[in-house]
């Protein structure tokens, strides 16, 4: 795990200066570390949470300077990028930035790719990854295109790097688009928004005059406001599992993450199936599309009184659900890393 590299470099003396921390996230184990003197930038509402409540100052997005600076990559390798250059620009010269990952998450490609750039030094391997150490040349020495910039993924949308289905439309998406009635409720909430390609689709439908865009990734979210400008959409950073609302709607749909890190894991559609129910009135609807194999009928019954497939193909199939049992809602105790 992270901590462990961590652990090797620093042992039990954090670097001294303030410390600037690239995509740490809840369960990072951040001991080597004082509060005080570091900053954190995390992006999931989750884990961001998690680690205001440990002390550390959190935020989306790096400000002031730094004397250290640690990037934990991310499995997309344009985020792994933007990562860098993000903890680069905060640095000076001579500084020492540190980069930690799993050989799953490219971390090898990282470090080749570095060492063509900058001095790197004090490689060390454990659990599966290395950690490194880039000493800063002169500013101008990491390539222009490292640094995060904005992807046209449909016309007039943008993306950024390592948001979910940052290249285009997600598939799913587009089937579950296609499979919605043509007069909506009036009050919806799209349960993990991502950057807003559904929310858009949504609101080309008659009857809708309210629509909650629910994300977790900050990135993400900020792409949805850009994206989607109708003025019945209303924007919430937020954790899905924990999302409520003063009054019930009376529509959701969604295309729930499935992934634990690499892994598969129904528990975590299941749960985004436990908060629609406690967001919906009892006549209110769930719409959602799922991936074929993935066993999301026993949660739907335990949740809603009327459970039905609306159609799909072999890759998706799309669910719709009424008769919600508000008082089986909630998803606590989920995992978190969620990916579609």
């Amino acid at each position: 795990m992270a901590g462990s590299r961590l652990e090797l470099v620093f042992g039990g003396t954090p670097p001294e200066g303030r410390l600037l921390l690239v995509g740490a996230g809840a369960g990072t184990d951040l001991d080597p570390f004082d509060p005080a003197h570091t900053q954190v930038v995390q992006g999931f509402f989750p884990d961001h949470q998690a680690l205001t409540a440990r002390g550390f100052a959190v935020a989306t997005s790096a400000a002031g300077g730094f004397e250290t600076a640690v990037v934990f990559l991310p499995r997309a390798r344009a985020a792994a990028r933007a990562r860098i250059a993000e903890a680069a620009a905060h640095l000076p010269p001579g500084a020492a930035l540190w980069v930690d990952g799993q050989k799953t998450d490219g971390v090898d490609a990282v470090l080749k790719e570095l060492r063509g750039l900058a001095p790197v030094d004090a490689v060390q391997s454990r659990a599966h990854g290395k950690i490194f150490r880039v000493t800063l040349p002169q500013p101008g020495w990491l390539p222009g295109d490292w640094a995060a910039r904005d992807h046209e993924a449909a016309p007039g949308m943008v993306t950024r790097p390592g948001v979910f289905s940052a290249d285009g439309p997600d598939p799913a998406s587009q089937a579950l688009a296609a499979a919605l009635p043509e007069k909506l409720p009036t009050r919806i909430v799209d349960l993990g928004a991502g950057w807003g390609w559904l929310s858009a689709q949504i609101l080309t439908h008659p009857g809708v005059e309210t629509l909650h865009l629910v994300e977790a990734d900050a990135s993400a979210l900020d792409c949805a406001r850009r994206n989607v400008t109708d003025p019945r959409a209303q924007f919430h950073w937020a954790d899905a599992l924990d999302f409520h609302l003063p009054e019930p709607v009376n529509g959701v749909i969604m295309n729930p993450p499935f992934h634990e890190g690499r892994a598969a894991d129904p528990r975590l559609g299941a749960g985004f199936i436990r908060a629609a129910a406690g967001l919906l009135t009892g006549a209110g609807r769930l719409w959602m599309v799922a991936n074929r194999h993935l066993p999301y009928e026993q949660a739907l019954r335990e949740c809603f009184a009327e459970v039905s497939e609306l159609g799909g193909d072999t890759r998706f199939k799309i669910l719709t659900a009424t008769g919600a049992r508000r008082a089986g809602a909630g998803g606590r105790g989920q995992p978190k890393g969620r990916r579609r």
